[in-house]
């Protein structure tokens, strides 16, 4: 468009460059924002992502894990493949509403050559620094091929290598923990390189037999229990006779100590009868048997007398005692001291005591003869 004067000319051409320009604008635009696009992708939480070179001298798998977020590179000589690094559950089981509708339970034999089948379990996951060297194993972007395949091998071949040293029932009893221990230690050890972390190995069912075997396991458990409840009769009816013979000498313990004492109280009262006895025989002379005559005299004189005396009962003091006054005395007052009760057991004798009186109505002593007073 031109102006001349007051009249304004229209230019046909210069409108077509413009709208030329425009729209080669307008398609490096959207070719711009197309590659830009094609030239970004985004790491999600729980993956990293693996950076692979199509072409060039390091064209292949990079060593250097990428974290997640939003990810330039090239489209055309590179690609970023996302590998998941959270943690994966696993179950291999019989049941088809488990895991996969179809049987993948794990089947391993004991040293019997026993088959035993179980439902296990696994969780794992893939350690993020070790991830470029996994994809480049087995160029597997999917793990949950990886844990189907590769993994389950492994697992299923530990657990053939631990039941082949043991016994079956020890596997279907205490054996079973050892047994997935062992196993773990196996699969840990084997994955490790890779970059797997085992977290967990677990059976998620009883353990399944062949019939005639656990019918077998159960009839040695229960003779196992049978003996056990057995011995344990035994040992309470050797309680129970080891508790009667304790009590059965304890009876005759306390019987022997019983008669022991009722022994030691008859010697005690024989050898206080005796020493009273001895008292009264070392006590005895003429004056005290003359004062005990007349003491029982009730003063009736006999019906019938003769040549006038009084007849009178007296003892042969000859015949009662055979020691000199003197030791009579000492005797006496020795025995007096012994028989003294412990209030005066402090007091010493001085050897002028008097002889003690006779008691009341005393048995005539052995050896005394009575004789009528002439």
């Amino acid at each position: 468009m031109a102006k001349t004067g007051n009249t304004v000319h229209f230019n046909p051409e210069g409108m077509g460059g413009i709208a030329r320009k425009v729209g080669l604008s307008l398609v490096l635009l959207v070719l711009a924002c197309v590659l830009g696009s094609a030239s970004c992708t985004r790491v999600d939480p729980g993956h990293v992502g693996i950076r692979v070179k199509l072409a060039g001298t390091a064209r292949g798998v990079q060593d250097a894990p990428i974290v997640s977020g939003w990810v330039a590179y090239n489209p055309i000589t590179e690609m970023v493949v996302e590998f998941p690094t959270s943690v994966q559950n696993i179950v291999w089981s019989k049941d088809a509403h488990e895991g996969s509708v179809t049987d993948e339970s794990i089947t391993f034999a004991s040293s019997e050559g026993v088959t035993v089948n179980a439902d296990v379990g696994l969780a794992f996951h893939v350690e993020a620094q070790r991830a470029p060297r996994l994809y480049a194993r087995f160029r597997q972007r999917d793990v949950l091929v990886l844990a189907h395949g590769y993994v389950r091998n492994v697992v299923r071949e530990a657990l053939n290598e631990g039941a082949a040293v043991m016994p079956v029932q020890q596997i279907y009893g205490a054996g079973k923990t050892r047994l997935l221990n062992e196993s773990l230690q196996r699969v840990i050890a084997r994955l490790g390189d890779d970059g797997f972390v085992i977290d967990q190995l677990t059976f998620n069912s009883a353990l399944r037999l062949p019939d005639n075997v656990v019918a077998a396991i159960n009839r040695a458990m229960e003779a196992t229990q049978n003996a056990i409840q057995a011995e344990n009769r035994v040992r309470q009816i050797r309680a129970e006779a080891e508790q009667a013979v304790a009590q059965a000498r304890g009876a005759a313990e306390a019987a022997r100590q019983r008669a022991q004492g009722e022994g030691d109280a008859l010697l005690i009262r024989a050898r206080s009868e005796a020493q009273a006895n001895e008292i009264i025989r070392l006590s005895m002379n003429r004056d005290v048997i003359a004062y005990r005559q007349l003491e029982r005299w009730d003063g009736h004189l006999p019906v019938v007398t003769g040549g006038g005396n009084v007849p009178m009962m007296t003892l042969d003091t000859t015949q009662v005692l055979q020691l000199p006054e003197a030791e009579r005395r000492a005797r006496l007052r020795e025995l007096l001291g012994a028989a003294a009760p412990a209030t005066t057991a402090g007091a010493r004798p001085t050897g002028n005591e008097p002889d003690a009186p006779a008691p009341a109505q005393p048995a005539p002593p052995a050896g005394v003869a009575i004789t009528p007073t002439p």
